[in-house]
């Protein structure tokens, strides 16, 4: 893949581009590769660390960015072009640090944005697998002495094998739902690349285990505390990764067209560049990725006006974030389609070599199919129509498992 970088994307600030563009220019040069052999990309989030990419969204007073949700969002628009896996590695780090962003402010915010200037970034430890009930963890927290101790075992655990630090939901003794924060090489704690999925296999989505691992209890968060948007925001940074599998679908394609030498009899052009069928086969694949990117962009600056109501109180916020799931969702919508449809159809503007394996092509499809089976489309559908017909308002929070009427609240991502 030969990766274009394109100013273009809207929303973002031309600084933050020029600084992170060159980065993200060399991670695009082995992503095929690293596709083909299942290579976890280690070394190429170390750069983005390195580069300042863990603080995009932190103040520019506290030593980062100062990035809007909107320029965020562009920027792993751009990523995922060079590599769909990365932004979905970081989905974890961008909630949790626009949580400790999003939190009031002193001492205990200053100490993880600290973390994140200095390039820490977190991982997500929040699903379980087998016969695990809605709304239910097997992950405990209990007090010992001064401490707590963290038992429990997660699945797609996206980012976390990168990570410096592990965000793991957990439950209390009271019943209470919690996040835990704990070191990422902390004794007791156990990641495995062990994801097994037919797409995105290089996110580091697989098990971890935590054995009585230690906890200060200044690093155990309430969940009911999180900030409010959080699941709009883990679905915003899905769309942002499908948007740039759109945008590396254009490009890959185009190439492909513009190098190509031989042609089919039955063509309509001398050549496949100039040939007016292939042209409009592309034309509708840069259609699709302009659709999705806008889509993703609009349902960007609903989650940042989220962030924004903060100064309006808790009513304002509850109101903002509503209309950024509204959003989010009807963004869903679109760019699950366009992006898996455009995934397809560029074989059709390609012949049998664009098959081969060394061209990777397939990646396109394998990884957007992936990683729309999160949080399935039809219940959002659904969900959307609801909205428009009855004035439902869209679940905030929600979860994965087996039934059961008698659990309580807690979320899934």
């Amino acid at each position: 893949m030969t990766f274009v970088y394109r100013e273009n994307i809207q929303g973002a600030r031309p600084d933050l581009l020029e600084k992170y563009g060159p980065v993200f220019r060399r991670i695009a040069k082995g992503a095929v590769e690293r596709e083909r052999k299942r290579e976890l990309p280690h070394e190429q989030i170390r750069w983005l660390k390195e580069a300042g990419f863990a603080a995009v969204r932190v103040p520019r007073e506290q030593g980062g960015d100062g990035g809007s949700i909107v320029d965020l969002t562009a920027l792993l628009i751009a990523l995922g072009e060079a590599d769909s896996n990365i932004p979905q590695a970081l989905r974890g780090h961008v909630v949790f640090a626009e949580d400790r962003i999003f939190a009031d402010p002193g001492a205990a915010r200053d100490i993880w944005l600290k973390r994140f200037t200095n390039g820490e970034i977190a991982g997500n430890a929040w699903t379980e697998i087998g016969g695990i009930g809605l709304w239910q963890t097997g992950t405990t927290v209990k007090k010992e002495g001064d401490i707590f101790r963290l038992d429990g075992r997660k699945f797609y655990t996206t980012g976390s094998i990168f990570a410096d630090w592990i965000d793991v939901l957990a439950r209390r003794e009271d019943g209470v739902d919690v996040l835990a924060l704990v070191r990422a090489d902390a004794e007791g704690v156990t990641v495995s690349d062990d994801w097994d999925g037919f797409g995105q296999k290089t996110t580091g989505s697989g098990e971890a285990v935590f054995q009585s691992v230690s906890v200060e209890p200044e690093n155990i968060l309430l969940f009911e505390e999180r900030v409010p948007y959080q699941h709009a925001l883990y679905q915003l940074v899905l769309l942002a990764a499908l948007s740039g599998i759109g945008r590396a679908i254009v490009s890959d394609t185009s190439e492909q067209v513009r190098n190509r030498t031989r042609v089919y009899s039955t063509g309509t052009g001398p050549t496949d560049r100039q040939d007016p069928q292939i042209q409009q086969v592309v034309g509708q694949l840069a259609g699709f990725s302009y659709a999705t990117e806008a889509a993703t962009l609009r349902a960007a600056a609903a989650v940042q006006r989220a962030f924004d109501a903060k100064a309006g109180g808790s009513d304002a916020v509850k109101a903002a974030t509503e209309a950024a799931h509204v959003e989010v969702y009807s963004a869903q919508i679109v760019v699950t389609e366009f992006t898996q449809r455009a995934a397809s159809l560029l074989f059709n503007a390609l012949s049998a070599s664009a098959a081969r394996d060394s061209h990777a092509l397939d990646r396109h499809w394998r990884n957007a199919r992936t990683i729309s089976s999160h949080n399935p489309v039809i219940n959002k559908e659904r969900i959307i129509g609801d909205w428009h017909v009855n004035g439902t308002i869209p679940p905030i929070n929600w979860s994965i498992g087996v039934p059961d009427a008698a659990n309580t609240n807690a979320g899934d991502t």
